[in-house]
């Protein structure tokens, strides 16, 4: 089994708030994330399919079609877009990185083909903070 990673990355806004708390116990938990006026974060995408090389190409998925999908169904939708209005994956749901890991998840895994799996999908909020996620 091989793996083979891109890295894409997009900017997009966010808030924490959990509207069925008041303003106090979502400035308690979710502190600056919570601000009414949002903020952002300059995201790190890393996806990672699992295959066989293809004997004819060498090639477990051409990394430029992999590019492809990952920015139409994917970065084109967040890229500089407000994740909790903008983006209709991420409608109803907290739009914390876990949650965003996830949803992009589920974005990808019904546009690749049966030739690759996806492995991973890791995501960076800041050089110190990111998730993976692997499905399940």
């Amino acid at each position: 089994m091989v793996y083979l990673t891109r890295v894409e990355h997009f900017n997009a806004a966010h808030k924490l708030y959990n509207p069925a708390w008041s303003l106090e116990k979502n400035e308690e938990v979710f502190g600056k994330c919570a601000n009414e006026n949002w903020h952002g974060h300059n995201y790190e995408l890393y996806i990672t399919v699992k295959g066989t090389p293809n004997p004819d190409t060498g090639f477990v998925f051409d990394v430029k079609r992999l590019s492809d999908i990952i920015r139409e169904h994917v970065i084109e939708k967040v890229d500089h877009r407000n994740l909790n209005v903008d983006v209709e994956f991420m409608k109803g749901q907290m739009c914390s990185t876990e949650n965003l890991a996830i949803a992009i998840w589920k974005e990808l895994t019904v546009h690749l083909p049966s030739a690759v799996q996806l492995h991973c999908v890791k995501l960076y909020e800041t050089p110190r903070i990111y998730v993976e996620y692997f499905g399940g």
